[in-house]
C-alpha cells in the first residue's frame, strides 16, 4: 500500500476535525467526530463512499455539514486503508461497518443509555448499495432513521439494462469475473485503471471535474488501487453484486421487504437521470408509509456528484435532514446561498 495516499487522506480528514481509528478484527479504517453527542435529535451521519474511491471523497461535503453532527466515515472493507474481509455481499460489508461503529460508541460512556444507536445512512455508488441493504435488513442495536442513496438504481434494475446501456457499465460483468479481472487490471496497472474509470464516469462540467480532482484525489485513489489486495477486494465486491446481492433483492421483492424509512435520492440528471426515471425506479422498493425525496443535479455533472457538485449535494442533504429531523446539517443552514429544491415523489 502506498503510505503517501493514507497520509494525505489522514491529514485532510484530520484537518476537518475527524479522528482516525482502525478497529475490530476486520481492521476497518474509520474517521469520526462527535460520536458522544448522538441522540434521536442528533443522529450519526454514516457516510459511505463508492468505487473506486475511499472516504477521501467526502472531503468537500464534510465542511458543509453542521459541525455539531456526529459523523462516522469509514473506508469500505478492502478499499482505501481498510483490510479485505471474507464475505463481500452488501449485508456482510454493512455489518462489518456497523460493528466498527458500535466499537467506537462503546468507548463513549455518554451514549450508553441509548437502547439503539440512531443513524442516518448516506452513501454513494457501492456505498449506497450497502446503505440500501442495511435499510431493508436492519442491524441489531441500530435505529436507521433515514437513507440517502446517491446515483444508483436498485441492483436488479441495473442488471436489466439494454445492450447500449450495458456498454456504459461494462465493468459490472467484467469485475464479477474475479480472477480474470484481477489479471487484466493488474496488467493494465491498477492505478491506470482507477484514473481512467474515474475520468470515464465523470461529467463534462469543467468546474465539476476540477472539484473532483482537487486535493490530488486521483493520485490518492490510484495509489490505493495500485495494491493487488484492493483490486481483488473490489472485484469480490462486484462478484457479490452479481450473486448474493441479487438473490437477496429478489427475495425482498418476492416477500415485500422494502425500505421503511425516509429516502433521499441524489443523482446526476445528465447521466443516470437520462437512462432512468430514478425516483420511479425506486418507488416499488420503498414502503408506502415512507416518503421519497429526490434531487437531480444537472449542468453536466457526472456520476461523482459528491465531489463534482458538493454544494448542491450538501444543500440537498441539509434540507432533507432539517425537514425530517430538525437537524441543521446542510449548506443551506451553515453557509447560506443554496436552498434545498428537491422533489417529493408521490405514489400513483
Amino acid at each position: 500500500m502506498n503510505s503517501s495516499a493514507i497520509e494525505i487522506q489522514d491529514a485532510k480528514l484530520n484537518d476537518l476535525g475527524l479522528s482516525k481509528t482502525v478497529v475490530n478484527e476486520e481492521q476497518v479504517c474509520c474517521y469520526s467526530r462527535n460520536l458522544g453527542s448522538v441522540s434521536e435529535r442528533n443522529p450519526i451521519l454514516l457516510l459511505l463512499h463508492g468505487y473506486p474511491q475511499s472516504s477521501y471523497m467526502w472531503r468537500h461535503v464534510i465542511p458543509l455539514l453542521s459541525p455539531t453532527s456526529p459523523l462516522f466515515v469509514p473506508d469500505l472493507p478492502g478499499y482505501g486503508a481498510s483490510a479485505p474481509i471474507q464475505q463481500n455481499d452488501k449485508l456482510s460489508v454493512g455489518k462489518a461497518i456497523v460493528s466498527a461503529l458500535k466499537t467506537l460508541i462503546k468507548r463513549s460512556t455518554t451514549v450508553s443509555s441509548l437502547s439503539a444507536i440512531p443513524i442516518v445512512l448516506i452513501g454513494h455508488d457501492r456505498g449506497a448499495r450497502v446503505c440500501h441493504r442495511l435499510a431493508v435488513s436492519g442491524v441489531e442495536g441500530i435505529s436507521i432513521l433515514g437513507a440517502c442513496l446517491m446515483d444508483i438504481v436498485p441492483t436488479l434494475t441495473q442488471w436489466a439494462g439494454d445492450p447500449l446501456e450495458i456498454t456504459g457499465y461494462f465493468h459490472w460483468p467484467l469485475l464479477a469475473n474475479v480472477e480474470l479481472a484481477q489479471k487484466m487490471i493488474t496488467a493494465y496497472g491498477g492505478d491506470n485503471w482507477c484514473r481512467d474509470m474515474i475520468k470515464r464516469w465523470a461529467g463534462k462540467n469543467d468546474s465539476g471535474f476540477k472539484s473532483l480532482s482537487s486535493d490530488d484525489s486521483l493520485s490518492v485513489y490510484a495509489s490505493f488501487f495500485s495494491h493487488p489486495a484492493t483490486i481483488k477486494a473490489s472485484n469480490e465486491d462486484y462478484a457479490a453484486g452479481a450473486t448474493t446481492d441479487v438473490d437477496l433483492q429478489k427475495g425482498d421483492q418476492d416477500n415485500g421487504r422494502r425500505i421503511k424509512c425516509p429516502l433521499l435520492l441524489i443523482y446526476s440528471k445528465d447521466y443516470i437521470g437520462k437512462r432512468f426515471n430514478v425516483p420511479k425506479e425506486w418507488a416499488n422498493w420503498v414502503d408506502r408509509s415512507s416518503k421519497i425525496d429526490s434531487f437531480g443535479i444537472g449542468d453536466g455533472i457526472g456520476h461523482f456528484v459528491v465531489e463534482e457538485a458538493p454544494r448542491d449535494t450538501a444543500g440537498a442533504i441539509g434540507g432533507w435532514l432539517e425537514g425530517n429531523w430538525g437537524v441543521s446539517g446542510g449548506l443551506r443552514i451553515v453557509r447560506g446561498g443554496v436552498a434545498y429544491a428537491g422533489e417529493r415523489w408521490m405514489w400513483s
